[in-house]
């Protein structure tokens, strides 16, 4: 599974699949994520072919599968 795109209101991420598909969580579901700046959460890379998000400065890494088995 692969982003697409990458998304974030004022509590949620959310990520676009190539596949069309759509999956958001809680960002309180993330200890390092829960209290970062916008700033912060826009300072992301896609890695392992986008399957992966990484913040280099949280110190934090999501799977893009894990939008679509992980529930908040």
């Amino acid at each position: 599974m692969k982003a697409k795109k990458i998304g974030f209101d004022n509590t949620s991420i959310w990520v676009e699949t190539t596949d069309e598909k759509i999956g958001s969580l809680s960002l309180k579901a993330f200890k390092k994520l829960a209290n970062v700046t916008k700033e912060q959460l826009l300072k992301f890379e896609l890695w392992n072919d986008n399957q992966w998000i990484h913040w280099e400065e949280i110190g934090e890494d999501l799977s893009v599968e894990g939008f679509f088995s992980f529930h908040n």
